[in-house]
């Protein structure tokens, strides 16, 4: 019923199919050569480059077409960091750049190079001064994506790239997310994009390099596209792209405002229609089409299939939807809970009946997921959602375990000792409960935590032993809902101790 997950890639736009067949059959030779198909060639490559860089917002000549987005990325990073060798090897991102930029960012670590990350608040924004504060006389490149790919907020760009064209510093900016929607602003001097993300073909990268900007080509040098993309071009693709590039641009102001209204219908209605739920990312400053929400007490993965069966495409930061069992590094770096995290990006046209027809449906998978999970019906005295549940259940001891406590995700009332069967936490307070959650993995160490903190008297503690890594993130993320206080962590035995302080 709804593809929502444009964010990853969009729908092949029409005017790009239509662009492609044709150049198919026209734009089949080699555009290097003289005889007349490759002047026919050679018209349409010229032409689809001045019509992407009229887009972009540079110069023709300074417009390369690479074989994808991240190839734009790193080869971007890569040759204005070798252009300006000599003034330094240091390097500038922020935390919440798209996966190309980190990566490339991490080999010039490797390489001997310095990397600065600089963070961002909780709705995933840099601060202009802050990033301005990063930079030094031996910075050689500084990057900023204009949009974040998984929450949407738009990034100090203009600001960024003033900051650095007074330190002399050039800023590549990772502009896939939102050039479909308008050119970048600001004195930028290197920039990537990605034709897939607005509705062009995959496969066509696109990166731009201001004239003025020190590059040296990495690797082996190719005679086409001014040695900064080897190999033959994929022209029909290239074609597309730009033909696509400027047909999603023509309609983008209106399509701007009716996108933003649904999502802001989203952002409203969620939280009313599911409780415990996040919604995260700028509520202003943010990309028209693309909304992100986590809901506590839920696993991504069944949550994403739960949508899937009713005919929904979304996507998610959750760490049980990654190969990784990591959760995303942008809701890490913006210290938002990351547990049933859900991205919902619209494509251009999506009727407003789908919207309603999601909203209506995501209750109800919330709801199944939760039971599953033994998460249904709410824990007192968290402030959620009422009433009472076991995953295992609490056991109260004065000096002793009852059965079924530690070990199978339960917890133990500690009385100044640790009972029989319990995970012994090192250093917990008296009177603090240990919720024994090795070996389980989140939303699992929040639902114990939750369960028994209706138990602790305010003031109190409950400390959570967990080996997974997403409980750094959504404990005190969980405390952050609650409004209770998250006291730290340190290293136990076995894994790590999360202490959580009762405030009210």
């Amino acid at each position: 019923m709804g593809y929502f997950d444009v964010a990853s890639t969009a729908p092949l736009h029409p005017v790009a199919r239509q662009a492609l067949v044709a150049a198919l059959d026209e734009g089949w030779a080699d555009p290097a050569r003289l005889y007349r198909e490759g002047r026919r060639a050679r018209l349409l490559l010229d032409a689809a480059r001045e019509t992407a860089a009229q887009e972009v917002g540079c110069r023709p000549d300074e417009l390369t077409f690479t074989p994808s987005g991240t190839r734009a990325v790193h080869t971007g990073v890569a040759g204005a960091l070798a252009g300006r060798r000599r003034t330094g090897r240091h390097l500038v991102v922020s935390e919440v750049e798209h996966s190309s930029v980190l990566h490339a960012a991490d080999a010039h670590a490797a390489d001997g190079g310095e990397v600065t990350r600089v963070g961002v608040d909780r709705t995933g924004r840099v601060a202009a001064d802050g990033f301005a504060a990063a930079l030094r006389p031996d910075t050689a490149l500084a990057c900023l994506q204009s949009a974040n790919h998984e929450v949407g907020t738009l990034q100090p760009v203009a600001e960024a790239a003033e900051a650095c064209a007074a330190a002399g510093v050039p800023l590549l900016v990772d502009a896939a997310q939102s050039l479909g929607w308008e050119p970048v602003a600001g004195r930028w001097s290197v920039l990537a994009a990605s034709a897939h993300k607005w509705g062009g073909p995959a496969g066509v990268g696109l990166l731009a390099v201001r004239k003025g900007t020190r590059f040296a080509v990495p690797g082996p040098r190719d005679e086409r596209e001014g040695g900064r993309a080897a190999g033959f071009e994929n022209l029909p693709a290239i074609v597309a792209a730009a033909a696509s590039l400027r047909a999603v641009r023509a309609g983008a102001a209106a399509e701007r405002a009716r996108l933003a209204a649904l999502v802001d219908r989203i952002r409203s209605r969620v939280p009313q229609l599911v409780p415990d739920v996040e919604v995260v990312g700028d509520p202003v400053r943010r990309l028209p089409h693309l909304v992100t929400f986590s809901c506590l007490y839920v696993d991504g993965e069944a949550l994403l299939g739960g949508l899937d069966r009713r005919g929904f495409a979304v996507s998610s930061g959750s760490s049980c939807t990654s190969s990784t069992l990591t959760p995303s590094h942008v809701l890490r770096a913006m210290g938002v809970l990351s547990e049933g995290n859900v991205r919902v990006s619209l494509p251009a046209g999506v009727p407003e009946a789908d919207v309603e027809a999601f909203l209506a449906a995501l209750p109800e998978v919330v709801r199944s997921v939760r039971e599953d999970l033994g998460a249904w019906g709410g824990f007192e005295g968290t402030g959620s959602f009422g009433g009472a549940a076991g995953l295992g259940g609490a056991v109260e001891a004065d000096g002793a375990v009852g059965s079924g406590a530690a070990g199978s995700g339960g917890a133990v009332e500690i009385d100044g000792a640790v009972g029989s069967g319990a995970v012994d936490p090192g250093g917990v307070e008296d009177g603090g409960i240990v919720v024994d959650a090795l070996g389980k993995r989140c939303p699992v160490p929040v639902i114990e935590l939750a369960k028994v903190f209706g138990r602790v008297p305010v003031g109190g503690t409950v400390t959570v032993l967990s080996d997974d890594d997403a409980a750094r993130l959504d404990i005190p993320a969980w405390c952050e809902m609650r409004g209770q206080r998250y006291a730290g962590e340190r290293e136990a035995a076995r894994g790590t101790a999360y202490l959580v302080r009762r405030l009210r």
